[in-house]
């Protein structure tokens, strides 16, 4: 049997945090991730909204209810080899929440990749080409770890 998890925006949020909580999939695709709330409240295109209506308050006033709630606050579990994916112009869930989580995953030692769509946003698939692009990194992603091939050990 071959378990593997992908999720995009809330889904690559969920993505991330359940490889930090259990090694039982082959592989997985994080999608246009939230990884740090305090970072994406700080750089999202709406953070007053998110701030108030999510939080309640600003990640200064309570740095802890924002860390437990992030993702990257799990990465040193993270055994799962683990695919990013993100629109270069996504600024709902911004390109550098994508680009932290690759370089965790890299300094642990965890395979992963970092898939740019070019010229998209958080839709991820505004043309045909952008959608395939997507799909077939991420079909080869999973047939790699299908087929065998070993996870590292994180470090």
């Amino acid at each position: 049997l071959f378990r593997s998890v992908t999720g995009g925006s809330g889904g690559g949020v969920l993505t991330s945090w359940i490889v930090g909580k259990t090694d039982r999939f082959k592989a997985a695709v994080v999608q246009k991730p939230v990884i740090d709330w305090a970072s994406f409240v700080l750089t999202a295109d709406n953070p007053a909204f998110f701030a108030r209506y999510w939080f309640g308050e600003y990640p200064w006033e309570n740095p802890e209810a924002y860390w437990r709630r992030s993702p990257l606050s799990l990465v040193g579990n993270v055994k799962t080899p683990t695919m990013v994916v993100v629109g270069d112009e996504d600024y709902r869930t911004p390109v550098s929440e994508s680009e932290q989580y690759y370089t965790a995953l890299q300094l642990r030692g965890v395979p992963t990749a970092l898939v740019k769509i070019p010229g998209v946003g958080h839709s991820l698939a505004v043309r045909p080409s952008q959608n395939a692009a997507r799909m077939n990194a991420m079909i080869e992603w999973f047939a790699r770890y299908k087929d065998g091939a070993p996870a590292a050990p994180a470090q």
